[in-house]
């Protein structure tokens, strides 16, 4: 990213890697990742394969995902530390879930694009003449980003 993009909230960073081509995982993830001490490259190849609901399966969003990467980086429990952060962080991914849920009713992928299969050549098209992936992506990867703000 150039010097402008640095000063740019996180939710619009997020939705400029998005429309740069990254996925919804990749492009929450590293807006905490890279603030959690981690490389802008290392980021987006941790997160890579979990766009579209985990490489292409449709299961949770990759936007929740990327939100539940930053929360473990930030909170999750490494060698050496007390079970209690373990804990903590599901404390947090349940929390997180509830809110994300709440907004959306749902973290699936597959029902988030209106129960459209990303892999189905016809599927796909409609998903593409309906611009989802700017209307709903978009809204799910800000949403994300702003959950876990609220959060940290």
């Amino acid at each position: 990213m150039n010097k402008e993009d640095k000063m740019m909230n996180k939710e619009d960073k997020a939705i400029l890697y998005f429309r740069n081509k990254f996925n919804c995982s990749q492009s929450v993830f590293t807006v905490f990742g890279t603030e959690y001490g981690l490389s802008e490259n290392d980021c987006l190849k941790l997160g890579c394969s979990f766009g579209a609901g985990m490489g292409r399966q449709q299961l949770t969003c990759g936007a929740v995902t990327g939100a539940l990467m930053a929360l473990g980086l930030k909170y999750g429990k490494a060698v050496g530390d007390s079970e209690d952060k373990k804990l903590e962080t599901y404390a947090r991914t349940k929390e997180f879930f509830a809110e994300f849920s709440r907004i959306h009713s749902s973290t699936s992928c597959r029902i988030l694009l209106d129960g459209l299969d990303i892999n189905d050549e016809e599927d796909y098209q409609k998903i593409l003449n309906r611009d989802l992936f700017s209307t709903n992506c978009e809204k799910y990867v800000r949403d994300a980003v702003r959950i876990i703000e609220n959060m940290t």
